[in-house]
């Protein structure tokens, strides 16, 4: 029989911007709901008008709080002084899972719930990469140095989460298969996310969504937007909604090509508020993991053209005509351009929204979440104890 109280939780990560924000997010609420006592440790550098509004949203769902201390994107001699801060924070919690989340998460939560667990404290760890440093080139010196690392780490966690096939195949590939355990746990959007969005009467043909970096493709759209142009015999529109350390890049970028009148950059913004500016979302990636933008759109039933990386085919399908292949903006314009021209292609294309919500539904993800944790942190009960004890002393008696 398990122990049902409620459980101390708290997340770890970075950057409170985009897909692991929203994991997050969900997550805390489902679980604050089930009555269990959540918090969030991340980034304080981070995020701007945009995400302080996200954080008011779920601060109710907060019961252990939310801690913002300076983490860098990369490794450096000011992660000691983080680690050390982190540990006193959340030493102070006494949380039974630590989840992290990302490379900078998972480190701190693997390394914070050692140290107390050397101090006889019993405490959960989990690791969900998310893509972040799976993105690295095995062949490189960066990348075989964190693969290292990462493997190390391994003896420090419970369970790997992994949120799609993808993640997990890359992480074996890239790492090796996990010492311990892990598990498949689809990223889910929640019921609110499975209505449809009206389109804006004046809504622009294209957009993109998310994070102004190279990574995302922010560069592969306006140059795909503009070859798109050339394709169809006539002037198009577009939006380019987000923020990011190149987004002025992007910019100039469209400036120089002479598309500033007909793209247009707005700041980030709630992601269907997003959705209603424009016909098709265009999701350009050249990695990803299983990007919440993507599962938002098809649950708001709008076309989505994305390229072929991360988990995406693995709800698309692999032959769906709406991927193309990553950092090739000749092939990304070919299919904006068959979305122009042919009125029925997201009809054809797009798949079931009642199928998409079966099986990436946040409900579904959070309940599996819990899962793991319950088995995790499950402390025998008194007569179970005293049977292991008398195993490990080889004095173990069947009849008892």
């Amino acid at each position: 029989m398990r122990n049902e109280r409620p459980l101390r939780i708290l997340h770890c990560f970075r950057s409170p911007v985009g897909g692991i924000f929203r994991h997050v997010r969900d997550l805390a609420e489902a679980h604050a709901r089930a009555g269990h006592k959540v918090g969030i440790l991340c980034d304080s550098t981070t995020g701007g008008a945009h995400e302080d509004a996200l954080f008011d949203a779920v601060r109710p769902f907060l019961e252990l709080g939310i801690i913002r201390v300076p983490i860098h994107r990369t490794v450096g001699p000011s992660d000691l002084g983080v680690l050390w801060r982190c540990y006193k924070e959340i030493r102070g919690l006494q949380p039974d899972v630590l989840h992290g989340h990302g490379a900078k998460g998972g480190a701190l939560a693997r390394i914070v719930g050692s140290a107390l667990r050397v101090e006889k404290y019993r405490v959960a760890r989990l690791y969900s990469p998310h893509g972040g440093s799976l993105h690295y080139d095995r062949k490189s010196l960066a990348g075989g140095i964190v693969f290292r690392l990462e493997r190390l780490q391994e003896g420090l966690t419970e369970a790997l989460v992994f949120v799609c096939d993808y993640e997990r195949q890359t992480y074996f590939a890239k790492i090796g298969q996990p010492a311990g355990r892990s598990e498949l746990i689809y990223n889910g959007v929640g019921d609110a996310d499975f209505a449809p969005v009206e389109t804006n009467p004046d809504a622009v043909d294209f957009a993109y969504i998310g994070m102004m970096r190279d990574l995302k493709g922010p560069d592969l759209f306006i140059d795909a937007f503009a070859e798109t142009e050339r394709a169809v015999g006539r002037p198009l529109s577009a939006v380019m909604i987000g923020d990011g350390p190149q987004r002025r890049q992007y910019e100039a970028m469209a400036a120089r090509m002479g598309l500033s009148d007909r793209i247009s950059l707005l700041p980030a913004m709630r992601t269907r508020e997003a959705f209603a500016l424009a016909r098709t979302v265009v999701i350009p990636s050249r990695a990803e993991s299983m990007p919440y933008l993507f599962l938002e759109a098809l649950a708001a039933e709008k076309p989505v053209i994305a390229t072929r990386v991360g988990g995406i085919p693995e709800v698309l399908g692999a032959d769906s005509r709406a991927l193309v292949e990553p950092d090739n903006a000749q092939a990304l314009a070919a299919t904006m351009a068959a979305t122009i021209e042919d009125t029925g292609w997201a009809v054809r294309t797009m798949p079931d929204r009642e199928r998409v919500r079966a099986s990436f539904s946040a409900s579904v993800m959070a309940n599996r979440v819990m899962e793991l944790y319950r088995e995790l942190t499950h402390e025998p009960r008194a007569g179970e104890a005293r049977l292991r004890l008398r195993w490990i002393s080889g004095r173990i008696d069947l009849k008892s």
